[in-house]
């Protein structure tokens, strides 16, 4: 996603900052992720779905998954 169209989204429930998470943190899809509640919305096909019916919990302080390395 374009840093640009990232920067003008916000959360629809608080409308607070939304960070950009890669497929890997624990997600099955991309996703734009709020702190402040602690929900992450999934961008599938490059279009970020901003429902909460479509948000799924996702935990901040929780360590990043170990990335693996192909040789």
């Amino acid at each position: 996603m374009d840093q640009r169209l990232i920067e003008m989204l916000v959360c629809p429930l608080c409308k607070g900052p939304l960070t950009l998470l890669r497929e890997g943190a624990g997600l099955e899809l991309p996703a734009l992720a709020c702190r402040a509640d602690r929900l992450a919305f999934p961008v599938r096909d490059g279009i970020p779905l901003m429902l909460e019916s479509e948000a799924k919990a996702w935990d901040p302080d929780a360590p990043a998954p170990p990335v693996v390395l192909a040789p």
